[in-house]
């Protein structure tokens, strides 16, 4: 039995999750590159491959049709827009992801993000290292209006959090009509901070949606990077329109576009799941899915 990763940070947090393998004598494979495959690496990755512990490299038909050995894929994460789920269940391989794990580090990345930002501390860092005795003024999350778009299981942690700071929390979810408190227009009009953690490739803040926010609102984004119109986005930072960005996703990863040019941009390289207990938990998690799908048991 082979089992190859295309995560390029497998075991860099503990090795419980490769030795689950190991001692059922699975021959594992590491990634070789140290980054996300293209579509023919991973092609070339696969061969001779019973089960992939998938990052984000892309898993198309194309793929499945040169992996003929590939039965189990196991996402390490929540996502799976990198996964075509149809051509691999029209080609019989099982596919599952980790939903749960990266809950609790996402939320605290976001909330950390933000408070980051309200008390000025990235800029107040960079000014005493220039040699400048700078005192910035910045925001409280006590009474400030959040809106949340997307409110699964890291949107309802943000949340959690953010109550307890006494924040304001507005919702937007288009699967979830019944807790949306307005249209998504309306909703960007009462928001001080925007915060994203929906689902799916499709535009949700379009150039338009800018024109509907609150001049000087914070913007932050930790789910997708095709979420946002990254045109719009640039030219409102520019602007000021969008006082503050936090981005941890981007639109091609690693990121060298625009918004490299913007002071205001707090730009992180997809790193909210990156802290030792949620990687381990999610590693674990993973293996403990591709040992039931392989029949390879997982006592």
């Amino acid at each position: 039995m082979k089992v190859v990763v295309g995560a390029s940070s497998f075991a860099d947090a503990g090795d419980q999750a490769l030795n689950m393998l190991l001692e059922r004598g699975i021959e594992v494979v590491q990634n070789p590159y140290g980054r996300k495959m293209s579509e023919e690496e991973i092609i070339r990755h696969l061969q001779g491959a019973d089960g992939l512990l998938a990052g984000l490299e892309p898993l198309t038909d194309h793929v499945f049709a040169n992996a003929p050995q590939l039965k189990a894929i196991a996402r390490i994460g929540i996502g799976m827009d990198n996964v075509d789920c149809e051509a691999a269940k029209q080609r019989g391989i099982r596919v599952s992801n980790t939903p749960d794990a990266p809950t609790a580090a996402v939320a605290e990345m976001a909330l950390a993000a933000l408070l980051a930002m309200g008390h000025e501390i990235i800029a107040c860092n960079a000014d005493v290292h220039n040699r400048i005795w700078k005192k910035r003024i910045g925001f409280s999350l006590d009474g400030l209006n959040v809106l949340l778009i997307g409110y699964g299981r890291i949107g309802r942690k943000v949340a959690d959090h953010l109550r307890h700071f006494g924040s304001n929390i507005f919702l937007y979810d288009p699967y979830l009509p019944e807790l949306s408190e307005d249209s998504l227009e309306g909703a960007l009009a009462k928001a001080d901070v925007v915060t994203l953690h929906a689902s799916g490739k499709k535009e949700i803040l379009t150039a338009e949606c800018f024109g509907a926010m609150r001049d000087g609102v914070v913007l932050m984004n930790c789910s997708r990077g095709a979420l946002i119109n990254e045109e719009a986005l640039y030219n409102s930072l520019k602007s000021g329109k969008v006082s503050k960005y936090w981005g941890d996703v981007f639109w091609e990863e690693p990121y060298q576009g625009k918004l490299l040019e913007c002071e205001n941009a707090i730009l992180t390289p997809h790193i909210s799941t990156y802290n030792s207990l949620c990687r381990r938990t999610m590693e674990t998690e993973a293996v403990i899915n591709i040992l039931e799908d392989l029949g390879c048991g997982n006592d």
